[in-house]
């Protein structure tokens, strides 16, 4: 079984890279012969930007570009997607998002022509979230940030495409916390990530 596992994130010394070697480690430890790729979108220079080649494809008018293409068959190639974040603005990065504007695109992800027909063509993939954030959980709880972020992630671009979301973690005040816990929990992610049982929680204040 294989991982493809997403990072947005400009350091590679962060939090997030950390977490992502983490979630790739426990994959290898899973079980012989399963395995992870990391897609670091910055040092790989994705372009995020929506573009008219994009809005062509969307239109079913063009093939996506060769960037897009790539992008679809990593995915294609994966038992599963882990999509690796720092929260900014009670969201994903720019980056992950332009990520998700072109890479999910009308035809792949998804099916749509007007008045014809919507097919969800994304059933069969496995998504696990892990949004790291430097607010704490009351903050998020108080102000409804979380159950933005699950409405406009979780549902609204996995759902939206078919994609089962198996597991969403926000794991918090990352800034003032000891990141071990963090990190194990990443860790015991990627060794269930292939198994029946659903993948430990990260305790969260």
């Amino acid at each position: 079984m294989q991982a493809l596992i997403v990072v947005a994130h400009h350091d590679p010394e962060s939090l997030t890279h950390a977490i992502a070697a983490e979630v790739a480690r426990g994959v290898a430890e899973s079980a012989p012969g399963n395995g992870s790729q990391i897609a670091d979108l910055f040092r790989e220079g994705f372009d995020p930007r929506f573009n008219p080649a994009d809005h062509a494809v969307h239109r079913h008018q063009a093939t996506p570009p060769a960037d897009v293409l790539a992008e679809q068959a990593r995915i294609d190639g994966a038992d599963a997607l882990v999509l690796v974040y720092p929260v900014y603005w009670w969201s994903m990065p720019g980056l992950l998002k332009g990520w998700i504007d072109r890479v999910f695109s009308n035809g792949w992800a998804f099916d749509f022509v007007l008045d014809q027909r919507f097919d969800k063509k994304l059933q069969h993939l496995k998504v696990h979230l892990l949004g790291i954030g430097g607010a704490d959980a009351g903050t998020f709880e108080r102000h409804g940030y979380r159950a933005a972020m699950k409405a406009q992630i979780d549902h609204g671009i996995f759902d939206y495409c078919g994609a089962q979301v198996v597991s969403s973690e926000l794991l918090l005040e990352s800034e003032s916390r000891d990141p071990t816990e963090y990190l194990q929990a990443a860790r015991r992610l990627g060794q269930s990530l292939f198994a029946q049982a659903p993948a430990a929680r990260a305790e969260e204040a």
